[in-house]
């Protein structure tokens, strides 16, 4: 499998803009505009849905830099008056892959929006945000929430499935990190991968360990998803790692685009269960603009 941490595989490019904004603010994340400062990713998770031909990404071990992506954020955020909604990040890279901390690109996105007071979510996987606990307390006086995605307790699976991503344990220790100053952060534990990490004993783990690490929610998804261009991709990774199971996910989802845990009902019960017995959420709680006080006549 090759290296995505390597540099050599890094360009720079121009970005025509840097924000998208989505049709509805999304019921599980409370994003309404994405941003993707990189076009590719590093952490080469198997099953990524970026690989997907839908999103025209191609390869994306290829990691490309938007050059002018923080030139284009002031644009957008002041020029053209956008209004005021959380910007996410994560929806198609990681925003703390391994290249972040020499490029700093990210950062200095952060500080824009804490210059402009807008709110934002960052879901990562990459321990690296701890380095902008400053810039994220400074936002969090809007709205700032970071999430972090955790698929398995297990270090060593992690690997399998996550190869270039920092191990759960270390994602753990940057929870508490950003618990303890302050900042709002759960977990969202998806995908769950139907016969590889959709066990009661992997979310009671999770779930145990997120909430010694100060997570205050966690968003669950009992499986994954599925499509063109990701589903070969993931195969191939089936037969290198588990050998056995690709012609038992054929048997099962055929070419479906969401393949549940057959356990799904009873993974459910374990959840809610686990996290309500800890007093973790299932949702996170959104951004709610100041309403302007009337003020009274007399």
């Amino acid at each position: 499998m090759r290296d995505m941490t390597s540099d050599s595989a890094i360009q720079y490019i121009q970005a025509k803009s840097i924000l998208s904004k989505l049709k509805d603010t999304d019921s599980y994340f409370g994003i309404t505009y994405n941003m993707n400062l990189y076009r590719g990713c590093q952490h080469g998770c198997i099953y990524c849905d970026t690989r997907s031909q839908c999103y025209g990404v191609g390869d994306i071990s290829q990691i490309r830099v938007k050059q002018n992506a923080i030139e284009l954020l002031n644009t957008e955020l002041v020029a053209k008056r956008r209004k005021r909604a959380t910007i996410g990040t994560g929806s198609m890279n990681d925003p703390y892959m391994p290249i972040e901390k020499t490029v700093g690109i990210t950062r200095k996105a952060l500080e824009v929006i804490a210059t402009n007071r807008f709110p934002v979510h960052i879901i990562t996987k990459g321990d690296l945000v701890t380095r902008d606990i400053d810039v994220i307390q400074e936002i969090a006086k809007a709205y700032a929430a970071v999430s972090f995605t955790i698929t398995t307790h297990n270090d060593e699976l992690g690997r399998k499935v996550e190869p270039f991503a920092p191990a759960t344990s270390k994602r753990y220790k940057a929870i508490e990190q950003l618990a303890k100053n302050g900042i709002y952060t759960g977990v969202t534990m998806m995908p769950l991968l139907p016969f590889i990490n959709d066990s009661t004993e992997n979310i009671q783990h999770i779930i145990k360990s997120a909430s010694d690490a100060g997570a205050k929610y966690i968003i669950p998804m009992f499986g994954l998803t599925l499509r063109a261009g990701s589903r070969e991709y993931f195969y191939k990774a089936l037969d290198a790692e588990f050998p056995s199971l690709k012609a038992k996910y054929n048997k099962t989802f055929g070419l479906n685009y969401e393949c549940w845990s057959l356990q799904y009902q009873k993974l459910s019960q374990v959840f809610n269960h686990e996290r309500s017995k800890l007093g973790i959420a299932s949702r996170m709680d959104f951004y709610k603009p100041i309403e302007p006080q009337q003020q009274l006549l007399f």
